[in-house]
């Protein structure tokens, strides 16, 4: 009798090991695919940590802190500009653009806020890896947006991190599109001029025109393979408050990571339902029997 019991409880765990494994593939599946949205939401709110804690500390300077900022970021792209040394900076440049315009202490510039596609990243000073993961970079030897004439500033971000949304919606700009640089006490708006793709080496297009003040937002292409670079480039225009609300009717556009949910939320439904009605299954089809073996 005990021998019966026994194999009868290993055909039951045997019975239930399909749907313990389904149940076990399903949990992580549902996990890879919360991964981007979850880790993007962590990762936007250290984002925006980041820009609140620049902000803060940015309204506790004076006028004079601010205009020692203001002139040391002034003098540094006309010396770039002067010198001609494009983005070979020597080791004494590199120091001291590291020092100028850095507020916090933090390596933060500023950030950039572009509406159109849902991001307000903060900038920091250069391209390192650990900066990118985490923000935009500035590109040492490009100038410093601060709105001068003669500048050229590169902002660089990355795209189609699992971690962070990012630049990863870059592609969606189109010519006439605004985007916002705070940098200290001052806002600068940049109307997208020009979008072009090129190879990595490919950095003519980046240099500095006379009289010109543009900012180009820089990122990989294609997306996932990486071969190429996107160029953005904006030209600065005057700023007011209606500059930030200008979204071209028919250009409205949402994020993939926003879409997503809403394509897979039905077919996640779908199969829970499913596991319920394979789950339940068995056991129903166990009671019956056992109905019919009493009478």
């Amino acid at each position: 009798m005990e021998t019966k019991k026994k194999q009868s409880k290993k055909k039951g765990l045997r019975r239930q090991l399909p749907n313990l494994i389904f149940a076990i593939v399903f949990l992580v599946g549902l996990g890879i695919f919360l991964y981007p949205s979850v880790s993007n939401y962590v990762n936007s709110k250290h984002q925006s940590r980041a820009v609140s804690s620049y902000d803060e500390a940015i309204a506790r300077l004076n006028e004079k802190d601010y205009d020692e900022y203001w002139k040391a970021a002034y003098a540094f792209n006309e010396s770039l500009y002067e010198s001609g040394s494009g983005f070979n900076l020597s080791d004494e440049q590199l120091a001291e653009y590291y020092r100028v315009l850095d507020p916090t202490g933090t390596g933060i510039m500023g950030h950039i806020e572009i509406e159109n596609i849902g991001v307000d990243l903060p900038i920091y000073h250069g391209v390192e890896e650990s900066v990118l993961q985490v923000g935009t970079g500035h590109l040492p030897g490009s100038t410093l947006p601060v709105g001068t004439k003669n500048s050229h500033a590169v902002i660089s971000g990355h795209r189609g991190l699992p971690s962070s949304k990012l630049f990863s919606d870059l592609d969606q700009m189109i010519v006439g599109d605004i985007f916002l640089i705070h940098i200290l006490d001052q806002t600068f708006a940049y109307e997208v001029d020009q979008i072009n793709i090129v190879l990595p080496e490919e950095t003519g297009s980046l240099g500095i025109y006379p009289g010109e003040d543009y900012v180009t937002l820089v990122t990989c292409t294609p997306y996932g393979v990486n071969t190429h670079r996107l160029l953005v480039r904006g030209k600065r225009v005057d700023y007011n408050e209606e500059s930030k609300l200008i979204v071209p009717a028919d250009a409205t556009r949402y994020s993939n990571l926003v879409v997503a949910p809403f394509i897979a939320a039905p077919i996640v439904f779908v199969l829970f339902i499913w596991f319920i009605i394979r789950t339940r299954a068995p056991k129903e089809k166990k009671d019956n029997k056992d109905k019919k073996n009493k009478k």
